[in-house]
């Protein structure tokens, strides 16, 4: 048979104190003498006492203590960014005082093989509708994370969403992702360039890497809106898109920014710190000088190694504070208490990645169509 758990009122008595004096010796909410601090610790220790038990904390509060996160990407994708760890490290920071921690979901699934009579079709994850969160998080809104907040709102889930709009009373942690990249557009426009190339985040989940095509639909909303930044200035921008955020995917859309001498364009302006130093790669491997005969700009102001002796000129957001401030709107309906929604800024950095137009760049051969 198992033996019993001790629970505080056994430490009290161990300790000779005040069930009440040992409860705020683990809880820390209220100060207690270092003599009565370690006599109860003491007590603990003896009874092999570890602190309260979590369940019946939850019990009590009438909540799990356990925030969901929902991710579009594979959970290993998604902490290859160093932006969505920084702002992972926000909200973490921010729901700690909350007793909570973070449940990590991934929207969707694929059936290993088609239901006798059904499709292989899709599904929302079964951990949304069972999952035991007291709130969740959805990093961006695509049409496949509507659905993540479908499900979460039939469930009577507290949502937040970071960098999307979800919609009328869902808070939204925005990024001012437009006026951001329009600062980065204006810089090269200032320096003389007039043939750019923006290589972008993916269009979809599901978009294939390679030229935008006229019109092409763009479900992801930072994609969209920094790309709207870039036409903003240079209205006939081309676009190329990337499988992700990395510096493989940068260094493979380089390589067909530079593939035909004749046809380079003198800036390119990457939507994502990473991309960047992989079209810097590929500029490097076309035999191009950065900043005198192609100049490259990033988004996000994250450290990237390898990138010396170069110094992106980049837009710096604040990574963590985008998690914080997730983290404390879903303090504040826990607390059934107005969520604030936020819009952040980004700051323009300049670095060394970024030169006057090349005299020879206003004569080149416009970029193919594809």
């Amino acid at each position: 048979m198992q033996p019993r758990r001790a629970t505080i009122a056994d430490v009290a008595r161990e300790a000779g104190v005040a069930a009440s004096t040992a409860s705020v010796v683990f809880s820390g909410k209220t100060p207690v003498s270092d003599a009565t601090r370690a006599r109860v610790m003491a007590a603990a220790a003896a009874l092999g006492y570890t602190g309260p038990d979590p369940r019946a904390a939850s019990l009590r509060r009438g909540r799990s203590g356990i925030v969901g996160v929902v991710f579009e990407e594979q959970l290993g994708a998604a902490f290859l960014d160093p932006v969505k760890t920084l702002m992972m490290d926000g909200l973490t920071a921010a729901v700690a005082p909350l007793g909570a921690g973070l449940l990590l979901l991934h929207d969707h699934a694929v059936l290993p093989e088609p239901a006798p009579g059904g499709s292989d079709a899709e599904f929302t994850h079964p951990s949304l509708t069972t999952a035991p969160i007291d709130a969740a998080v959805l990093i961006g809104c695509s049409p496949r994370l509507r659905e993540s907040l479908d499900v979460l709102s039939a469930r009577g889930i507290p949502v937040v969403v970071i960098e999307a709009d979800a919609g009328d009373g869902v808070p939204q942690i925005l990024l001012d992702n437009r006026e951001a990249q329009r600062a980065a557009a204006e810089h090269v426009r200032d320096l003389g360039h007039a043939r750019v190339v923006a290589v972008t985040l993916p269009l979809s989940a599901k978009a294939s890497p390679g030229w935008h095509a006229p019109g092409a639909a763009i479900t992801v909303d930072v994609t969209r809106d920094r790309l709207a930044g870039v036409r903003d200035v240079f209205p006939d921008a081309a676009a190329y898109a990337a499988g992700g955020s990395s510096i493989d995917e940068g260094l493979a859309a380089g390589r067909v920014l530079f593939a035909d001498p004749a046809a380079r364009p003198t800036a390119v302006l990457a939507q994502s710190d990473l991309l960047a130093a992989g079209v810097i790669r590929a500029a490097e491997e076309a035999g191009l000088r950065v900043a005198d005969d192609v100049s490259v700009t990033g988004f996000d102001g994250v450290r990237v190694d390898g990138l010396a002796p170069y110094e992106l000129t980049t837009l710096v957001q604040d990574a963590a504070a985008k998690g914080r401030a997730a983290g404390e709107a879903i303090a504040a309906m826990l607390d059934a208490k107005p969520p604030a929604s936020i819009r952040l800024t980004c700051t323009f950095r300049r670095g060394n990645t970024t030169g006057p137009v090349p005299e020879s760049g206003e004569t080149a051969a416009s970029r193919p169509v594809e």
